[in-house]
């Protein structure tokens, strides 16, 4: 299934995609796609309430589409997570996963205005696959485990300023957390409809020109062993976020490409999981 959230940001109402792209609305069933809804098993009883036919339609045309996951706990990420991305930086491969954070209140709709800094000069593009925990996880016993935690998926654009992650004294927070710089869907795809997240390609364009064209199963940690892995040092919730990694093409590193600017139109896909499409304003 395809979960998702439509209307004005802040009062986005949640529906949910039947297989032919027809949508019903949720608020029968809740009033948003949040951490409660998926830890109540929400997702199984959306799916038995389009079954029923319990669920009106709804009409998603000219509608703005809001990130598919309210407002998450946390948003975790992963670096250098693509044998290629860690080429073109220069870093050596990473034996473990590089974590960081990233502020929750950086996800905004897929189609909505991403912001440049006021005092950027690097703001950068990064098209990732999306995680999203459907289960509380602590202490997993395996990266098989994983399985039975993991609520869907959905793209991530982890839009980054080059400047403030590098140099300005160390955490890459700083330069991964400005306002706007998580847009997020346009949906929340089910594992059942997404396929093997390892199997996944995903393009990046900036103005119409290509600049990230890779696939999934050149991460160097895979999505299990990443929920995995982090399971080991935290306690993950329903509702929060994980972005698994970028794969080559960053203006960042060894690529001519320049940083984004204002007015620059960026369209980011990964198969089965839907498109975006984001122009840059300026803060």
């Amino acid at each position: 299934m395809r979960f998702l959230r439509m209307g004005p940001a802040g009062s986005e109402r949640p529906a949910v995609l039947d297989t032919d792209g027809v949508a019903y609305n949720l608020t029968p069933l809740t009033a948003d796609i949040n951490g409660a809804f998926l830890a109540g098993d929400g997702v199984e009883r959306a799916r038995a309430a389009l079954a029923e036919g319990a669920l009106p339609r709804t009409d998603v045309t000219g509608q703005r589409i809001g990130a598919p996951l309210a407002r998450p706990g946390k948003v975790m990420c992963v670096g250098l997570n693509y044998v290629d991305h860690a080429e073109e930086t220069a870093i050596p491969t990473p034996t473990e996963p590089v974590v960081f954070m990233k502020a929750a209140n950086t996800v905004v709709g897929p189609d909505d205005t991403v912001l440049i800094p006021r005092t950027s000069i690097k703001t950068d593009y990064e098209i990732e696959l999306a995680v999203i925990i459907g289960r509380t996880a602590r202490y997993l016993d395996s990266p098989d485990a994983a399985v039975e935690v993991i609520a869907g998926y959905a793209i991530s654009d982890d839009v980054s300023e080059r400047s403030f992650q590098h140099e300005r004294g160390g955490q890459w927070d700083k330069g991964k957390s400005c306002e706007t710089f998580n847009p997020l869907g346009p949906w929340l795809v089910t594992p059942d409809e997404t396929g093997d997240p390892q199997d996944l390609a995903m393009r990046l364009r900036v103005n119409g020109e290509l600049r990230q064209d890779g696939h999934t199963k050149n991460m160097i940690f895979g999505v299990h062993h990443i929920v995995w892995y982090l399971s080991q040092f935290m306690v993950l919730d329903p509702g929060d976020l994980i972005n698994t990694g970028t794969p080559a093409g960053v203006a960042f590193g060894v690529n001519d490409f320049p940083y984004l600017r204002a007015g620059d139109v960026v369209d980011v896909e990964i198969d089965r999981l839907g498109r975006q499409r984001h122009v840059l304003g300026q803060a």
